[in-house]
């Protein structure tokens, strides 16, 4: 397994409402990841995902990837992604 990695991502677009944050959180678990997805005050969803930096950069990829391809709900504008220093102890990954 390579080396855990924790990334904040923020996705701006129709995500709010539509079952985005739902379908992110069942992606993270199926690559094994750790975090949560929640709605932000602007209309963005906050995704942090920790866990093996090939699975990190897969979900990043998924909710770059054009809904057609995912069948991801919404409709994502932009992905701005900051690095971030793995934390002990998280498990699950949950919606907030």
């Amino acid at each position: 397994m390579g080396e855990t990695v924790r990334r904040t991502i923020f996705v701006r677009g129709a995500v709010q409402g539509v079952g985005f944050r739902w379908w992110t959180r069942a992606r993270a678990l199926e690559l094994g990841l750790v975090g949560h997805a929640r709605n932000t005050a602007d209309g963005r969803v906050e995704v942090v995902a920790q866990g093996p930096a090939e699975a990190v950069d897969a979900l990043e990829a998924l909710l770059r990837e054009s809904p057609t391809t995912t069948r991801r709900p919404g409709h994502v504008e932009s992905v701005v992604v900051q690095a971030g220093v793995p934390r002990d102890g998280t498990t699950g990954f949950v919606e907030r």
